[in-house]
């Protein structure tokens, strides 16, 4: 920060209705009170914004103009952070939106210290545009939280630059006694300028043979249908990147659409869904949006959605299509757009298989669809994509590979086979918690040890999942209860054949034969710990 100039902070506080209360008021008065003690205190002015909606935040900066902004509030981890809507319910906004936001005014703003839980996930993101970007990297209480505040300001006011002051904020909280002093994260843009460098956490993808060639050999069929399914985080979505690439080196032309960017008013009926998906794909190949022109609602909305792709998008490329929908799971839940859609997309491809004009017309298009197995749809075989094509599900890495990512990581030296065996043991063969694994000890942010000891508990790096994995068990109590038999013993349990299912969907169990077998010990020992 030029220590000439006016520092403009920006404390933004969201605490929508229904939510934890949270003590926001009493952390921006004591930011304002310590700033206004410090010897520099005519170099900062302050601006506040409480009940803080997700269009106030844009509006807030450019009035402001701010090098400095604090936000106060809830996190929800990968799921974003907590603001409010126009009417004071929550309203999540996830890290890519808050990155692209931030991205705007990285001209102007130095420093963001997002004060909430589980919020360095959207600080690694935000990271990427912004020179200092704090955020927890776990549950924050009130008074660690306010104690981190309090020690960051008085340090800035002080003018001892962003990292002492991150390093006095963790500092107060240790004094005061709380043990939540290495909750803070700072991340730099340097930081993440060098960690990509290398590979990000997020893009290193292990090959698992076959499946990759099986995948290339698919998708340069006429009227191609890949379904990968996976539990989440398991490599799915970097697959599909590699067969789009595959695809664009053999001339095709290609969409993906992730239907976890469509939101609610977007899925509120099967109309509005398929022109939402039309202007999308006509967007991604860069043609006019023509849908108006061919649509007739008197002939059905799946015939009008056909319509447009046989007679406009399909008909004016002289190359072959890729069509791969992202997150399909997220129609699960819509029951009134999921069915008729399965229906349209078992259309297309049965009619590629004509030997007429028209099949000759849908040849063009490859469909891949992707999506979690976490959640499970019910649909009449006759009208599904789920039951045709090639089926792809991601298995878990196996020894060779966990070797091989911890060669990309240039952690072979620091690991020996006895350290990758105890964590193959900890986290099993599962890709992101391996990911998540390497790259903190690549950054020497903690040692094996610690991490090992740390893992099944809510300090632990992988706590965000494993409260999404209890989530999901919590809201079953049959699913429950049957986990729990499983990780009370060392041998494989006999299930009933949908728990074992939705069980193995989730990642939780592996499947012996018929039986099940908790999948890794970080599972087995978090649970045990939660579930009665």
């Amino acid at each position: 920060m030029n220590t000439q100039a006016t520092g403009k902070i920006l404390l933004l506080a969201a605490n929508p209705i229904g939510s934890q209360y949270l003590r926001l008021g009493e952390e921006m008065r004591e930011i304002e009170s310590g700033l206004k003690r410090s010897t520099n205190r005519e170099r900062y002015s302050i601006a506040t914004a409480q009940a803080v909606r997700y269009r106030d935040i844009h509006r807030a900066i450019l009035e402001y103009e701010p090098h400095i902004i604090h936000f106060s509030g809830l996190g929800a981890g990968e799921e974003g952070l907590v603001f409010e809507d126009e009417t004071g319910a929550a309203k999540l906004v996830d890290a890519e939106a808050l990155a692209g936001l931030f991205q705007l005014f990285s001209g102007q703003v130095e420093c963001i210290v997002l004060n909430a839980c589980y919020s360095q996930y959207q600080a690694k993101e935000i990271a990427r545009h912004i020179n200092y970007v704090v955020g927890m990297s776990q549950a924050i209480g009130d008074r660690a939280a306010i104690e981190f505040a309090v020690g960051f300001y008085d340090g800035l006011g002080a003018n001892k630059g962003y990292e002492f002051a991150y390093k006095l904020g963790c500092n107060l909280i240790q004094i005061a006694g709380i043990p939540e002093n290495l909750t803070p994260k700072l991340i730099t843009k340097q930081e993440i300028a060098s960690s990509n460098s290398s590979e990000d956490v997020h893009s290193i993808y292990i090959e698992r043979p076959p499946i990759e060639d099986k995948c290339y050999n698919a998708i340069v069929q006429p009227g191609a249908l890949i379904r990968l399914k996976a539990p989440q985080k398991m490599g799915k979505t970097l697959l599909l990147e590699r067969i789009l690439d595959h695809a664009r080196q053999q001339g095709y032309e290609t969409v993906k659409l992730d239907l976890k960017l469509a939101d609610s008013s977007t899925l509120t009926d099967l109309k509005t869904f398929l022109h939402w998906l039309c202007v999308n794909v006509s967007d991604s190949l860069n043609v006019s949006d023509k849908v108006d022109n061919y649509w007739q609602e008197s002939l059905g909305l799946n015939t009008s959605c056909t319509r447009y792709f046989q007679r406009y998008l399909l008909s004016n490329i002289d190359s072959s299509l890729v069509f791969a929908i992202d997150n399909f799971e997220r129609l699960f839940e819509y029951t009134n757009i999921f069915s008729e859609f399965c229906l349209l997309l078992r259309s297309w491809y049965e009619t590629a298989k004509q030997g007429d004009r028209m099949g000759k017309i849908w040849k063009k298009l490859r469909l891949v669809v992707v999506n979690s197995t976490e959640a499970y749809p019910t649909l009449d075989i006759n009208r599904s994509p789920f039951n045709v094509g090639l089926a792809i599900e991601l298995p878990e890495l196996n020894q060779q590979q966990v070797q091989e990512m911890a060669e990309l990581y240039e952690l072979e030296s620091y690991l020996e086979e006895e350290d990758l065996s105890q964590l193959l043991k900890l986290v099993g063969g599962h890709p992101y918690l391996l990911n998540e694994a390497f790259a903190n000890l690549k950054s020497q942010e903690i040692s094996l040890d610690d991490l090992i000891l740390l893992a099944p508990t809510e300090q632990g790096i992988f706590s965000y999942h494993l409260r999404q994995q209890l989530e999901s068990l919590q809201s079953d109590s049959q699913l429950k209860e049957s986990y729990a038999k499983v990780i009370k013993v060392d041998k494989p349990v006999l299930l009933n054949p949908e728990i074992t299912f939705k069980l193995h969907s989730l990642g939780l169990v592996n499947i012996v034969r018929n039986d099940c077998v908790c999948s890794c010990d970080l599972y087995r020992k978090y649970f045990l710990a939660r579930l009665e």
